[in-house]
């Protein structure tokens, strides 16, 4: 399967709306529950530093990433807020991967430096979590019963972080 990475823009607007709400079903998959993947929540994601789709031949868009840097002075060379989506028909195909390896990419090249890439896993998604160490991402925390899901129960964030010296 051939997917182009690039730059999101507002004419991705629904689709990114629909591949966050599929992936979002699936608890823990997402931080967001469907009904709170919005068209304003998509339209300040791709207003993010970084916001990438992956897009299949026919147009369709099956992947989306996005992160912020972070304005405090002291942490400027940190890119953070990082969320990923792959649509739950398309996962386990590299997708992923290619977003991130494009979002390393950018951040790399930014200017100022970003240095840092940081992000929060659930520990209910040992997929994710594979994908990031896969990549070159380090364990550097866990938040106790940080998120609650549907049926009650809590669920741990494990905190990854990259340095990109």
């Amino acid at each position: 399967m051939s997917v182009t990475i690039r730059a999101a823009t507002l004419a991705d607007r629904e689709a990114i709306v629909a591949l966050h709400k599929a992936a979002a079903v699936t608890p823990g998959a997402l931080a967001r529950a469907p009904e709170e993947v919005t068209p304003a929540y998509v339209e300040g994601a791709i207003g993010s530093d970084v916001c990438l789709v992956a897009v299949e031949a026919d147009g369709f868009v099956c992947g989306e990433i996005h992160a912020k840097r972070e304005t405090v002075a002291l942490f400027a060379h940190v890119l953070g807020s990082l969320t990923v989506a792959v649509h739950p028909e398309r996962q386990g195909r590299g997708i992923g991967s290619k977003l991130f390896e494009a979002l390393i990419a950018w951040a790399k090249a930014a200017q100022p430096p970003i240095l840092r890439l940081e992000l929060a896993a659930g520990a209910g998604n040992p997929g994710a979590i594979r994908l990031y160490e896969r990549l070159g991402f380090k364990h550097e925390g866990r938040q106790v019963a940080r998120g609650r899901l549907p049926d009650g129960r809590f669920e741990d964030d494990i905190l990854m972080g990259m340095l990109l010296l």
